[in-house]
């Protein structure tokens, strides 16, 4: 799915400038399977409005630049259902940490504790922030995508937990476990 899609997928669920939208991928709704930035959400925007699949009201602030305030249009709402409507393309994971990890023989003890360590928290971090979403009133679809999220990452946190004495080992105690 391209940026123009997850632009018309936030002003679904109402208008916003372009800076509210990148909170929307920062810390919001998407923050926890999509990432996008300025440099793409803008330009998005500038096609959406070309196509009319969006409307931009300016609206004046106080010593300050006006607020561009972005809008579906029912044209806009048609082309979101049809790009949804889409065989999604294969999920694809990157990660500095999982990286760290494959590489963990290279690493010293302590950097491979931190990392793990950082992982774990990284995950019962976002269980705590998915668990404060408050899913009443909210549509089916995310309702199901809060229950997704919550269950991938506490499965993480848990097998990470549960699993990274295999990480912190040192080759030598390994190696007598292997003889053993």
């Amino acid at each position: 799915m391209d940026i123009k899609s997850l632009c018309l997928g936030a002003l679904s669920i109402g208008d916003a400038s372009g800076y509210e939208i990148k909170k929307m991928f920062e810390e919001g709704s998407f923050s926890h399977f999509y990432d996008a930035g300025y440099g793409s959400i803008y330009p998005a925007l500038n096609k959406l409005l070309a196509e009319d699949l969006v409307t931009c009201i300016e609206i004046e602030q106080e010593g300050r630049p006006a607020k561009k305030v972005y809008s579906l249009t029912n044209t806009g709402l048609t082309k979101l259902k049809t790009d949804l409507s889409e065989e999604p393309a294969r999920d694809k994971t990157r990660s500095e940490s999982i990286v760290m990890m494959f590489f963990g023989h290279l690493l010293s003890p302590a950097h491979r504790e931190r990392v793990i360590e950082s992982y774990i928290e990284h995950f019962r971090d976002g269980c705590t922030c998915i668990e404060e979403i408050d899913p009443t009133n909210q549509p089916y679809g995310r309702q199901f995508v809060r229950g997704l999220g919550l269950a991938i990452y506490q499965a993480a946190a848990n097998y990470l937990e549960e699993n990274k004495d295999l990480l912190l080992v040192n080759e030598e105690e390994r190696d007598i476990g292997d003889a053993a």
